[in-house]
């Protein structure tokens, strides 16, 4: 007679297994991996020839995708109240109250303090300085000061968020040069039409919560043309790197095929607009982002 022991999972197993993920949730990890990805994109186009170091591919990867998860725990933590109030956010745990402001705070501080201390000792002391430069400008200078109070939040916000392959270009240099201010461009002119397609299909949380989005202080027309001007302005900003000898044919080609259909897209979004539209633009903005910075990786050791 044999006797078979099976493992279950007890109660206080399944809360702690539901803790630990409302803790990584509040890092934002489906943003967070497209900030990564375009930090890792800028450590390998820094190098004019072979490869980095993985080394500091690592170390570097690894301390940038901590500081971020701290940036975005932090910004779950001040937006709490303002989360709880909008159908996309409110089941966040810091508006739900499943983990309270000391325990994020707490977490906060160790994963972005542990990220800078990995990029000060493995990294370089620049990149450290950036990142937390970049930490500061999302939590405290858009979260606190610019979110709640101009419409143009998102475009002197959004120099935060396109810091990811800059912070990749210095960790392999140890410098800030002209090249990666091209890609800090790209990410900068991207950022207002990728974030005002999902303001316009979420107009009426942004009421709700007070909060003076574009759709909401100037309508949906408007905020309509504003998507369709900032994506020719990105289609422009795409062409620098091939203008600069930065890529060749082969990005030239994917930036004018990509921006071709993310126009197509911001122009109907303007003239016949919907909800189910403006998710599916908000959608291949994304994506639009991914394949550039693939396309200019791709190009960078095909060329040599």
């Amino acid at each position: 007679m044999s006797v078979h022991h099976t493992r279950t999972l007890t109660p206080d197993r399944l809360a702690a297994g539901r803790r630990l993920r409302a803790f990584y949730v509040l890092t934002k990890p489906r943003v967070n991996t497209l900030i990564v990805f375009c930090a890792i994109i800028g450590m390998f186009l820094a190098v004019p020839y072979g490869l980095p170091d993985p080394a500091v591919v690592l170390a570097a990867t690894v301390g940038i995708a901590g500081v971020a998860g701290a940036a975005a725990a932090m910004n779950c933590l001040i937006e709490a109240r303002i989360d709880a109030s909008m159908s996309r956010t409110r089941a966040r745990a810091t508006s739900t109250g499943e983990i309270s402001c000391a325990e994020t705070a707490a977490f906060a501080s160790v994963l972005g303090g542990a990220g800078l201390l990995i990029l000060h000792q493995w990294v370089n002391p620049l990149t450290m300085w950036l990142t937390l430069a970049t930490f500061v400008g999302y939590a405290v200078i858009y979260t606190v000061m610019l979110k709640p109070r101009t419409p143009q939040n998102i475009v002197i916000g959004g120099a935060s968020g396109a810091m990811p392959p800059v912070l990749g270009w210095a960790a392999v240099t140890g410098e800030v040069t002209a090249d990666a201010l091209i890609l800090f461009l790209i990410i900068f002119a991207w950022t207002p039409p990728h974030f005002w397609a999902l303001a316009l299909y979420r107009t009426e949380d942004y009421a709700r919560a007070g909060l003076p989005m574009l759709p909401v202080t100037h309508g949906s027309e408007y905020t309509r043309l504003s998507v369709l001007l900032y994506t020719l302005i990105l289609f422009g900003v795409t062409l620098l790197p091939f203008a600069t000898r930065m890529s060749g044919l082969i990005y030239l080609v994917s930036a004018i095929v990509l921006g071709g259909v993310f126009i197509a897209y911001s122009w109907r979004l303007y003239a016949n607009y919907s909800d189910a539209l403006a998710r599916r633009t908000f959608r291949f903005s994304i994506l639009y982002l991914f394949l550039l910075f693939a396309a200019l990786l791709v190009d960078h050791y095909l060329r040599f």
